[in-house]
């Protein structure tokens, strides 16, 4: 089964669901969406297992897959606990990390610039996760790895999301090049104050996320 395959299927879902086409309580038939995307249902399977994980659908008895979208002031803490463990992997990072680890980061760093180049927010979300997956790395810290990677999962239809609203690839961009200088510089409290600002929703940018939301959907109404 190839992992594009689930991933296309998975984006294509999310996409759905925030849009509205998959309000919540929607039964997500596992044979339908099969024939709508051409596909067997071994890779359907896989891809709601995995939104299931995140929590945006609940495998169900007897009901199956069902939508169960958080409320807002879920994932706005979500993000508050992410920008934390993000700062405190930039802080270890900047002290621990090793050469090799600084060519992931800049090699990373760079795929994202060829992305905002190109005005691609889908290739730039997946080198995004390859960015910040080159800092858990440099943290030495497995266990703080896990808990990143983690919820950084829990987060990612949201931070997919916030990629599509205007000027956002350039400020998360600009953004990484601070976290780079500061990691790279071996400063820990300023690469923990930098990827604390790049990662917490605050303000502006919460509603922004919100509005972002009810537009997709308000387009699709339309």
């Amino acid at each position: 089964m190839s992992e594009n395959i689930v991933q296309r299927l998975r984006d294509q879902i999310e996409n759905d669901i925030f849009s509205g086409r998959l309000p919540t309580g929607h039964r997500l038939d596992e044979t339908k969406l099969a024939n709508q995307f051409g596909v067997s249902r071994t890779p359907v399977r896989e891809a709601l297992m995995q939104l299931g994980a995140i929590g945006l659908i609940e495998i169900r008895p007897r009901r199956g897959a069902i939508v169960v979208e958080p409320a807002p002031h879920r994932v706005y803490e979500m993000f508050e606990v992410m920008a934390e463990l993000e700062a405190m992997a930039g802080r270890h990072a900047a002290r621990r990390h090793t050469s090799a680890d600084c060519r992931t980061l800049l090699a990373a760093h760079e795929k994202c610039g060829r992305s905002l180049q190109a005005g691609d927010a889908d290739a730039y979300y997946y080198d995004n996760d390859a960015f910040h997956a080159a800092i858990y790395e440099a943290s030495h810290n497995d266990f703080l790895k896990e808990q990143c990677i983690a919820l950084h999962r829990r987060l990612r239809p949201y931070r997919r999301l916030q990629l599509r609203a205007r000027n956002r690839m350039d400020n998360s961009f600009a953004e990484h090049d601070r976290i780079v200088k500061a990691i790279l510089n071996g400063n820990g409290d300023e690469a923990a104050a930098a990827l604390r600002m790049h990662i917490a929703i605050q303000g502006e940018r919460f509603s922004d996320l919100v509005a972002q939301i009810a537009a997709e959907r308000a387009a699709l109404s339309g």
